[in-house]
């Protein structure tokens, strides 16, 4: 099944994009650029789904 998120992205005082998704708690991530932040945010999806099915 395939779900789509949002990704609330900022940058923090030293530059880098950092990333939050609001609909999954403590879903967070950071990177250098736009594409190493949305890699590591969907990294951080799929734990939090992995985590989701195992609890639920």
């Amino acid at each position: 099944m395939k779900r789509e998120f949002y990704v609330v992205v900022g940058r923090d005082e030293d530059g880098y994009y950092v990333g939050e998704v609001p609909q999954l708690r403590g879903c967070y991530a950071q990177g250098k650029t736009l594409d190493e932040l949305m890699e590591n945010i969907q990294e951080v999806i799929q734990l939090a789904l992995e985590d989701e099915k195992i609890i639920g």
